[in-house]
């Protein structure tokens, strides 16, 4: 059988090799480090902010977050459907009640639900996280000025979008904070982890200090609140500092795959300018045609699968409140993320559109 091609692989190669071995040789293996300390100051200032704290996972990042803002039952957090379950984990952990909002079009937040769903909110504490979804940034501008008139606090999910723009405006620059992924499918990775981004000094010394087990500053261990043990090894800011510095090469190639797939026509969902285009989705004509499509796939060996399940369907979330919902519903009734890994050949784009060809609305 041909090669396994998957969806979205690391690419790592002797950069990442060699920048972990100059970590061996200092002996920073452990949390912390002069590689975590760079790969800090690269993240800020990719996302145009003042202070980058990397930590474990995007997940880890979001929830130093919600502990921050002492997150409990009486805030209402909304979020989109249409995303990853990590959004909206962490507030559902915490008892925050959860409220949905439907895609636009192009797969994001519909601003004018969020509206609605900020309008209808009777919580005294209020939480939007917006998500970047598939590398595609939100609307920041009309974002900001949304929370700043119901006094909502915004926290941009940038999991998915490290390396994409707004216009001019980095993805992660937007809200009081935002967060980035660099799981192994990401666009850059560290085998697994995550950042804060803030210009916020208080907030980015709280999530320091609590993703380092809330350590006091005093020569025993000294604690006056419980924090995590959440901070990214000093092995795996190694592997990112050489992933940000690859990030240039990286977006050029993942846009040309992009352009390939457009090319050869169907359905996709509409360019957003500037995203990182971090996952392809190809839109089949119903249901039944995305499950054809992913199964054609897996014949040939190559891996994809449906956009992400909307939130509101999900049974963990039976009881929250969901404005909208027919687009996101469509979108994972019809939706197929393609390969789209930094390292796919000629000859693999030549597989997935043998079978694409067969499946062209």
């Amino acid at each position: 059988m041909s090669k396994r091609i998957f969806l979205s692989p690391p690419y790592v190669g002797k950069a990442e090799r060699d920048m972990v071995a100059q970590a061996f040789d200092s002996n920073y293996i452990a949390p912390c480090g002069p590689q975590v300390d760079a790969f800090e100051a690269g993240l800020a200032k990719l996302a145009g902010r003042r202070f980058a704290v990397a930590v474990s996972s995007g997940t880890a990042a979001l929830d130093l977050l919600m502990d921050c803002f002492e997150l409990d039952s009486s805030w209402e957090v909304i979020t989109s459907s249409l995303t990853f379950i990590a959004s909206a984990g962490p507030a559902y952990h915490r008892g925050a009640r959860l409220a949905f909002v439907d895609s636009d079009r192009s797969g994001n937040l519909d601003v004018r639900l969020l509206e609605k769903a900020l309008k209808a909110s009777r919580a005294p504490r209020k939480m939007v996280i917006a998500v970047d979804l598939y590398g595609r940034c939100c609307d920041y501008g009309k974002l900001e000025k949304l929370c700043t008139r119901f006094g909502a606090v915004l926290i941009v999910d940038s999991a998915e979008a490290v390396g994409a723009k707004c216009g001019v405006r980095p993805s992660g620059s937007a809200g009081v904070a935002a967060i980035y992924s660099f799981n192994g499918n990401k666009i850059i990775t560290t085998s697994g982890g995550g950042a804060v981004l803030t210009d916020d000094p208080g907030i980015a010394a709280a999530v320091r200090k609590r993703s380092q087990q809330a350590r006091e500053n005093c020569l025993w261990y000294e604690h006056e609140r419980v924090g995590y043990n959440y901070r990214l090894s000093n092995i795996l800011g190694a592997i990112g500092l050489a992933q940000l510095a690859r990030l240039p090469a990286i977006l050029k190639k993942r846009a040309a795959i992009a352009a390939h797939y457009r090319a050869i026509g169907g359905e996709s969902l509409p360019p957003v300018a500037g995203e990182n285009h971090w996952l392809n989705i190809r839109l089949a004509k119903d249901e039944a045609g995305r499950d054809a499509l992913i199964a054609a796939l897996a014949a040939e060996n190559i891996e994809s699968r449906p956009v992400w399940k909307p939130m509101h369907l999900q049974k963990v979330f039976c009881g929250a409140k969901i404005y909208g919902g027919k687009i996101s519903e469509d979108l994972f009734r019809r939706g197929v993320c393609l390969p789209s890994g930094t390292g796919m050949t000629a000859a693999d784009l030549r597989r997935v559109d043998k079978v694409l060809e067969r499946f062209k609305a």
